[in-house]
């Protein structure tokens, strides 16, 4: 790896400031503009492609844009290729594909786009940015096709792993990026928020499946809240519960993450489920299961985020035999009719576009996702007809990078971005439903038997 550069797309934010006048930004904008990132000294491992400049520019489009056009002009240079979460590096690749041909335009007459006006940007590129007419004929030849699959390692054939977390909410982004990787390994190194490092993995080629982090005890003091799905425990100071400390975790029981800090932070609730899988030396190991909040309910059910994406895979199946994928979705609890039900926003990716997955199997696919909820919701369902059939609405392909432009308008983090996997603020909810293709049902009731002996 310190033979060539990364690509790697990074971004930053504008900064906002609270009434009394601090300087609010997300952690990674904080890093990106301190003088440790600008000024770091150079390390054969960490060469990047995009430079300062592109990485500092705030708006999103010229800093994608520059980004971009470098990562092609140094493209037998590309090692690994990366983002901060695999959504991110998705949006990129959607970038290149609406964008390829004012790419090719630059790269073939050596001038910069006129909507690049930020003067960094411009100053920067006239040292990196010569006529490669070779180049443009084979980006073009590449992008101008319907054929995307394995277009990571065709541009970048150098290419060894892709840098981006895919685990937790971003493991539905796996078959996505092994379409336009090939297969390329997904390493899983760290374990880490905003608000303190955990953890590294110490087995980096592990599946994304089966990672385990092995805790950091040096990065702050951790303690542990003994979870069960049944449990509803709250913290608060005149009853707190019994934590449990690192050395004192057990295999297979789930926890959730409680960290003292050393910037302020005492007692914080992450908000992650943790199973402890083993121990390095004495130091616990940790799988990372989910986040602690529900996503959907209509009566007494309750779906959590890991509940639903395992609903989704498994109705994934049946869109094989047609070579379609879900790229991306969200949902929400449809409490307007009555009884209310689940609805389940699709984008798909169609391989092959003469072949779309029929109306029968996309309905059947709703009664997949059914059968793979718990027994509260199949109960409400079957027995006492408290929620109405689940529902899936197809929508357009970029629908949800509309959805993230819109939240990047709104003051999100590029960066940070991930997709709400619940939603119910109304100007999303009228933008994905104006996207709508089609819309399905679950044509039958899902399996459910009470499980009361008398």
């Amino acid at each position: 790896m310190d033979k060539g550069k990364a690509l790697h797309f990074l971004f930053i934010k504008a900064e906002t400031k609270t009434p009394s006048g601090l300087v609010a930004r997300p952690v990674l904008t904080a890093y990106y503009k301190s003088e440790q990132f600008k000024k770091r000294p150079y390390d054969p491992y960490n060469v990047l492609t995009s430079p300062n400049e592109a990485i500092l520019c705030p708006d999103s489009f010229q800093s994608m844009y520059t980004q971009m056009l470098c990562g092609l002009i140094m493209r037998h240079e590309v090692l690994r290729v990366g983002a901060v979460f695999a959504s991110g590096l998705l949006r990129a690749i959607r970038f290149l594909q609406l964008n390829w041909a004012e790419l090719v335009h630059d790269i073939e007459t050596g001038t910069l786009n006129p909507k690049i006006t930020d003067p960094s940007i411009k100053q920067c590129m006239s040292k990196i940015l010569k006529p490669d007419p070779e180049l443009a004929n084979f980006v073009t030849k590449e992008c101008s096709g319907d054929n995307w699959e394995r277009i990571i390692p065709r541009i970048w054939p150098n290419t060894k792993y892709l840098e981006v977390i895919v685990t937790g909410a971003m493991a539905q982004y796996i078959p996505t990026l092994d379409y336009y990787s090939g297969n390329l390994p997904k390493p899983c190194t760290m374990y880490a928020s905003s608000e303190c490092y955990f953890g590294l993995n110490l087995k980096p080629m592990t599946e994304p499946n089966e990672v385990s982090y092995t805790i950091m005890p040096n990065m702050g003091y951790f303690e542990f809240l003994p979870h069960d799905d049944s449990s509803h425990i709250t913290l608060s100071r005149d009853s707190p519960p019994k934590l449990v400390d690192l050395a004192d975790v057990e295999i297979g029981k789930s926890y959730e993450l409680i960290i003292t800090t050393y910037s302020g932070l005492c007692r914080y609730r992450v908000g992650d489920i943790l199973q402890v899988t083993g121990f390095h030396n004495s130091d616990p190991q940790f799988k990372f299961v989910r986040r602690k909040n529900v996503l959907l309910s209509i009566d007494s059910d309750k779906t959590d985020e890991s509940e639903l994406q395992k609903a989704i895979e498994n109705a994934s199946e049946l869109l094989k035999e047609f070579k379609t994928s879900v790229v991306e979705y969200t949902s929400f609890a449809d409490t307007k009719s009555i009884p209310g039900h689940y609805v389940i926003y699709w984008e798909l990716l169609m391989k092959d576009s003469s072949h779309p997955p029929t109306e029968e199997v996309l309905n059947q696919c709703c009664l997949v996702m059914e059968e793979s909820l718990n027994s509260v919701y199949r109960q409400g369902r079957v027995a006492d007809n408290s929620i109405g059939p689940l529902e899936i609405r197809v929508v357009k392909n970029g629908t949800f990078e509309e959805l993230m432009d819109y939240a990047i308008s709104r003051g999100a983090s590029i960066n940070q971005y991930k997709v709400p996997r619940c939603v119910s603020f109304t100007p999303i909810m009228e933008l994905l439903d104006s996207r709508v293709v089609s819309v399905h049902f679950s044509p039958a009731l899902p399996h459910w038997t009470s499980e009361r002996r008398r």
